[in-house]
């Protein structure tokens, strides 16, 4: 048994892992020409369940959802942590680290949203949807996007989440896939709808951060990069491949934004080196080190024609509890001062913390032939709809018209 599940997860990793020598060629010649990132923007994408039950069933899955008592404990537990990383922890713009909180739309509590909304307006993590379907059947395209619009709108209109481009458009945003089977990547598992990219870019996703997803079936050739769908929205895995965004660039919506997918080198086995997956988690089994943040830097992921701007999207699962002094507790915050203090020493970059929609908006800018600081843009077109209303720099205000992405919402009819 155990046999056969290596040789299915190294047949499904047979089309990145072709892929991978050809890709690592490119970006040595790409590298060669670049004098180095100057500017790294880190983000998290944290699947952030505080309802996760890690007892298995019967089945051999995990547990039912823990009970909303629990659920909100473990949640006061991780905002004092949050809070505490917070006042810790700044970047080299003076912003707090903190995480995007991917909440699960199959499991929304008013009282637990509106305690995450609660962190979000002190500037400690902005909220963004997750979800998990297709679990025990393949879903259905009208099924899915009742629950992704339904819970987009209680988001936006009774937690102020989720971001706007003008201030009576419609709700925006960033998206995660449960069990990583984005537009039923995963063989029909966990998902089963074939259309699922063609329905996020309808109801307002601009970016999706479910990538990497190897060893796991669902991962795509197309890896190590910020790049558009190069297939019909309405087919499945038309993220598959796809245009790498550049300067100049019109690309559509919504983008993929991948996290490093590497080979790590570094250890050895009776004095050979022996190759580790690395793929951007942060997890206890696998600690980040001063070495692991240059190996995703070298993942060079970011807009073509602005390669002095590094984007590091890792991931996490927030409730994974022994997982949490690596993701938001004092290791974390050990490996942070590390960061910032070997960029200050060497000057060789400045660390910028970043959501995922800060994050997609400093793609913006990028694309748009902007250069600087990342800090100038973290409102560059989305702002979020707990500040809108409130006064935009007027730099911002300048550069927003001219804006290469588009922002046209397809075939939708919806209001909010």
């Amino acid at each position: 048994m155990f046999a056969d599940t290596k040789l299915k997860k190294l047949k499904g990793s047979l089309p990145w892992l072709a892929r991978y020598p050809f890709w690592r060629i490119a970006d040595l010649f790409r590298t060669r020409a670049s004098q180095g990132p100057s500017h790294v923007i880190l983000t998290i994408a944290n699947h952030f369940e505080p309802g996760y039950n890690e007892e298995p069933n019967e089945q051999g899955g995990f547990g039912k959802a823990l009970d909303w008592s629990t659920q909100m404990s473990r949640l006061d537990r991780w905002c004092e942590q949050a809070r505490k990383i917070g006042a810790a922890v700044r970047d080299h713009d003076g912003t707090p680290f903190r995480h995007t909180n991917f909440y699960p739309a199959e499991q929304y509590h008013k009282p637990l949203l509106d305690q995450l909304a609660a962190l979000q307006a002190e500037g400690l993590g902005e909220v963004e949807i997750h979800l998990h379907h297709g679990v025990d059947k393949p879903d259905t395209p009208e099924s899915f996007k009742r629950v992704l619009v339904d819970f987009r709108d209680a988001l936006a209109q009774e937690h102020k989440c989720l971001s706007r481009l003008t201030e009576n458009g419609m709700p925006m945003y960033a998206f995660v896939h449960g069990n990583w089977a984005l537009a039923n990547s995963a063989n029909g598992r966990f998902c089963g709808v074939d259309s699922e990219m063609q329905i996020l870019a309808e109801t307002g996703c601009y970016a999706d951060l479910t990538l990497p997803s190897a060893p796991d079936v669902s991962q795509v050739p197309h890896i190590n990069a910020i790049y558009q769908c190069g297939h019909p929205l309405d087919e499945r895995s038309p993220h598959r491949s796809g245009p790498n965004l550049r300067v100049g660039s019109q690309p559509t919506l919504p983008i993929i934004l991948t996290g490093p997918l590497l080979f790590d080198w570094r250890q050895r086995k009776a004095g050979v080196p022996f190759p580790r997956l690395e793929n951007g988690a942060l997890t206890a089994k696998a600690p980040h080190t001063l070495s692991t943040f240059r190996l995703w830097c070298d993942a060079h992921i970011g807009v073509r024609g602005r390669a002095d701007w590094v984007f590091v999207k890792l991931y996490c699962h927030g409730f994974f509890d022994a997982d949490q002094p690596a993701v938001i507790g004092p290791e974390m915050t050990h490996f942070l001062h590390e960061v910032l203090d070997f960029g200050d020493r060497t000057g060789q970059f400045k660390l910028h913390f970043a959501t995922a929609r800060e994050a997609f908006n400093m793609v913006s800018a990028a694309i748009d032939g902007h250069e600087g600081n990342p800090d100038t843009y973290r409102d560059y077109r989305l702002k979020p709809i707990m500040r809108i209303g409130h006064s935009v720099p007027t730099e911002i205000k300048e550069v927003r018209s001219d804006s290469s992405i588009d922002m046209t919402i397809p075939n939708s009819h919806e209001e909010c």
